[in-house]
């Protein structure tokens, strides 16, 4: 099956599909690894909203995905930044997000985990912290996080722009989350989400040195040990993670979220391994599901042919400015069947460029990631004639 693509040089040329869909995973959770996916969402595309309004989503859609992803034994991650949290969707929108989301984990028994923040909360202008500006970052997340756990959810505490802003350095870090993990009922998830995902983030912790920042993150894990499950780090730098993967306390976990080196690192090595809270394995979930099962039964082999050709898709989707990969994301969402348009919230069908999106198109097909390949090229076909282009 052929079809033209455009390329980088602003030309179009014949692309020859060649990539078999993969096989299906095997049924249940995996046993060796956790594996959970950051959800996206699914816009509603007749709602009456311009950019910067707050979100409305299709909601069949959205939680539909969800419902695939239990039905190949990952977790559920939900309002997280793969869900356009921060970029469009707003507390009242994820508040509902996690309600719904919820109530399906629990009907299907599916691992479930949501995203507490600060996002409520304008961000200071200034980077002068007062005692009141620390209490209502404090705040805000035992709000949210009180929600999520509401809901029976595990809570995810996602890095603050709000805290980010204010704080005066590494001790108001470890004021504010020994407070609000102390509240917790269960351990929750730390996030650490780096600059190249979020700019707004830059220096978290208290330092801009990314080592010295790791001592000090590691430092309120040790202190708060008994709260806390795991520490997600999202900052596309294996060796980091892996030097404060070795200095964990006992019984805390590294959820890898380099989207980058994810392979290796929850492969792992004689010193430990990470799991897994991804956003790429939303767009791989198969090819995800499939690995971690492999590792159940120690075929090292048969989980690196399952991961190695997501590594080229996944490195192009997450490619800088990174903040954009939701974009290739929903792309990837839309080719597969699991929603009948691209359009996202907040108009982000636009942050990236039709050459970008066809290189997806041709790197996912490499990866078997293209159940109906019919169907892809059909759907590619529509978004290159929106754009005054023949497919062919």
């Amino acid at each position: 099956m052929d079809i033209m693509l455009p390329t980088n040089e602003g030309r179009m040329r014949p692309y020859r599909l060649s990539g078999c869909p993969a096989a299906a995973p095997p049924s249940g959770a995996p046993r060796s690894r956790i594996g959970y996916a950051a959800a996206h969402v699914v816009a509603d595309p007749l709602a009456d909203v311009e950019p910067g309004e707050p979100a409305r989503l299709d909601w069949e859609a959205t939680l539909a995905f969800r419902r695939h992803l239990w039905s190949l034994g990952l977790g559920v991650a939900e309002a997280m930044d793969t869900a356009q949290r921060g970029a469009g969707l707003d507390w009242a929108a994820a508040r509902e997000l996690i309600a719904r989301s919820a109530a399906e984990a629990a009907a299907c028994g599916g691992r479930f985990a949501a995203g507490a923040g600060t996002d409520h909360l304008p961000v200071p202008s200034a980077p002068a912290a007062v005692p009141g500006d620390l209490a209502a970052v404090r705040a805000a997340y035992e709000e949210q996080c009180a929600f999520v756990e509401g809901h029976g959810a595990r809570v995810v505490l996602m890095a603050s722009r709000a805290l980010c802003a204010v704080a005066r350095g590494p001790d108001d870090y470890a004021a504010v989350y020994g407070a609000v993990l102390s509240g917790l009922r269960r351990p929750a998830i730390l996030h650490w989400l780096g600059e190249a995902f979020d700019p707004a983030l830059a220096g978290y912790w208290g330092s801009a040195d990314p080592d010295r920042a790791a001592d000090h993150c590691l430092a309120i894990i040790r202190d708060n040990a008994a709260h806390v499950d795991g520490i997600k780090t999202s900052l596309l730098d294996a060796s980091l993670e892996v030097r404060l993967r070795r200095r964990l306390p006992p019984g805390v976990r590294m959820y890898t979220g380099d989207d980058f080196h994810y392979p290796e690192l929850i492969a792992g090595d004689d010193a430990g391994h990470s799991d897994a809270l991804l956003g790429i394995f939303d767009a791989i979930a198969p090819a995800a599901a499939a690995a971690l099962h492999a590792l159940d039964g120690g075929d090292r082999e048969a989980y690196d042919r399952a991961l190695a050709p997501t590594v080229p898709l996944s490195r192009h989707i997450f490619r800088a400015p990174t903040h954009r990969y939701k974009t290739g994301i929903v792309f990837l969402a839309y080719l597969a069947g699991h929603q009948a348009h691209f359009r996202m919230v907040g108009g982000q069908e636009s942050a990236r460029s039709l050459p970008h999106l066809a290189e997806c198109f041709r790197l996912a097909d490499a990866a078997g990631l293209l159940p109906d390949p019919e169907r892809a090229v059909a759907r590619m076909r529509r978004v290159l004639a929106l754009a005054g282009l023949d497919g062919g």
